[in-house]
């Protein structure tokens, strides 16, 4: 006997609507979509809801399109509770992750998609739920550990009913325009390290959505994995501008996404470092024991190849996930691992492109970051956060204003935490010279971080001048809170 669709139910529930308005409108959506013989009514809408009845195509698809509009935010097929035949029985998802992994290019396309249309319809939100870094480890354990080559060689059966692509929308490509997309590629990332997330997230969201229709085609093994290679860097991209302005559970999709694709196209490393982003993103939200949680899971599951420069860079998120919960002697073992590991690197082997952002005064930065954030609870810890905060900024010479600004304000939180109001002065007002010329919500974040502790010098000239600055300056403060703290790249 089947069991009621909890997942179509809860949404359901937040829509508003009624049974019949919703079978109205899919049937009306559906005509608009080529397929007017389609009649749902109230009674199969109930079925849906009350004994997990799933609908033929394209309901699924309009049901999804109809929820992302209604709620603002994106709604995938898997959100709504719907399985493809034949999955039964298989791995279950935790909150659609993981899936199969012949599903990655069908989720990667579905979700873009639904991502684009919320922002052509000024609706991008955030209210759908983030999901727990355990609940992702536990979901994501023995699929990272699976050999990908064996899934790929499994047979795939033919679902007659399963999602298939617009055939007008993708065709199989060559080395020279993976070559362009892989190049595409550098360009997002150097704009986003300079101007943050805002002004290119539907840029990359796009590049992502026809590179997924890319992917459904057949290509040689080698093409494939670099597309699958493309689709990865594209992913965290995705992820990480989501994050910069405040669509956390969008980003953790991205994230996951990210993971799955450089899987697929046998990049261990790279999965795990989509991982660690994701974990960046739960120490930024005050959730440090999910952060570590996923970075057990990237530094485990990454594998042998894994160089140690990337290596050293899980290491600093680890660590900055350990001093957010005040432990002082497993952060200093962490960092002092992330720096041996550092030094390790003998440059035979390149570097993927993707780690060739975090260099010196990224591993300074880092752990200015980490002993800023230890100093809320070890407040001898800000002097050597200002060491690495000094450090990290005389090699800040790249054009990545951002994390310029980011060791500006670690320098300033710093500075106020060791009752030098001064210095902090000097730097919070470099950190407001160039702070409105990006799109980066983290930035403001931080900001608000270092406000905070301007209220001990509340009293004194200087510093009552750069309160009154920062409150003019500063944006009214999103509803959700943060944690202490933001990534610095």
């Amino acid at each position: 006997m089947k069991e009621p669709n909890t997942r179509l139910a809860d949404l359901f529930g937040l829509s508003g609507w009624s049974k019949g308005e919703l079978a109205r409108l899919v049937n009306r959506q559906a005509a608009a979509l080529g397929h007017p013989q389609l009649a749902t009514d109230t009674s199969r809408v109930r079925r849906w809801i009350d004994v997990g009845e799933s609908p033929r195509d394209p309901v699924p698809k309009v049901l999804a399109a109809l929820f992302t509009e209604r709620l603002g935010r994106v709604v995938t097929i898997e959100d709504l509770g719907f399985r493809k035949p034949g999955h039964t029985g298989r791995q279950q998802p935790v909150d659609g992750v993981p899936w199969l992994p012949e599903r990655t290019a069908e989720v990667l396309t579905e979700f873009t998609g639904m991502d684009l249309m919320l922002n052509r319809r000024g609706l991008v939100g955030a209210g759908s739920a983030l999901a727990a870094g355990s609940a992702l480890n536990h979901a994501m354990t023995d699929w990272l550990g699976a050999d990908s080559a064996l899934a790929a060689d499994t047979p795939r059966i033919h679902d007659p009913h399963s999602w298939s692509p617009d055939p007008y929308a993708a065709v199989p490509v060559g080395a020279q325009e993976i070559e362009a997309l892989e190049r595409s590629v550098e360009v997002f990332r150097a704009w986003d390290a300079a101007r943050g997330g805002g002004l290119q997230r539907k840029a990359v969201v796009g590049q992502l959505n026809e590179v997924g229709g890319i992917l459904t085609q057949t290509h040689p093994e080698a093409l494939r994995s670099r597309l699958w290679g493309v689709a990865a860097n594209l992913a965290v991209l995705a992820g990480w501008m989501s994050h910069d302005v405040g669509l956390e559970p969008t980003a953790q999709k991205y994230f996951v996404i990210a993971a799955h694709a450089a899987k697929e196209g046998g990049d261990r490393p790279r999965a795990g470092e989509a991982l660690s982003r994701a974990a960046r993103q739960m120490v930024h939200l005050g959730r440090p024991d999910d952060a570590l949680d996923l970075m057990q899971l990237a530094r485990s599951g990454s594998g042998e190849r894994t160089l140690p420069r990337t290596r050293a860079m899980l290491c600093t998120v680890e660590a900055w996930a350990q001093a957010a919960k005040g432990q002082g002697q497993a952060m200093r073992r962490t960092l002092g691992e992330a720096e041996e590991l550092f030094a390790a690197e003998r440059g035979d082997v390149p570097s993927p492109s993707w780690m060739q952002i975090f260099k010196e005064e990224d591993l300074y930065g880092m752990q200015a970051l980490a002993y800023r954030t230890l100093a809320e609870h070890e407040p001898s810890a800000a002097e050597t956060s200002r060491h690495y905060a000094e450090r990290a900024l005389r090699l800040r010479v790249d054009g990545r204003q951002r994390s310029k600004i980011f060791d500006y304000l670690t320098m300033a939180s710093a500075c106020f935490l060791a009752d030098d109001p001064e210095q902090a002065d000097r730097y919070a007002r470099l950190a407001l010279l160039t702070i409105g010329q990006t799109s980066s919500h983290r930035t403001w974040d931080r900001l608000r971080e270092m406000y905070r502790l301007t209220g001990r010098y509340a009293g004194q000239p200087e510093v009552d001048s750069l309160r009154e600055e920062l409150r003019q300056t500063l944006p009214k403060a999103p509803k959700a809170t943060v944690g202490r703290g933001t990534a610095t790249v």
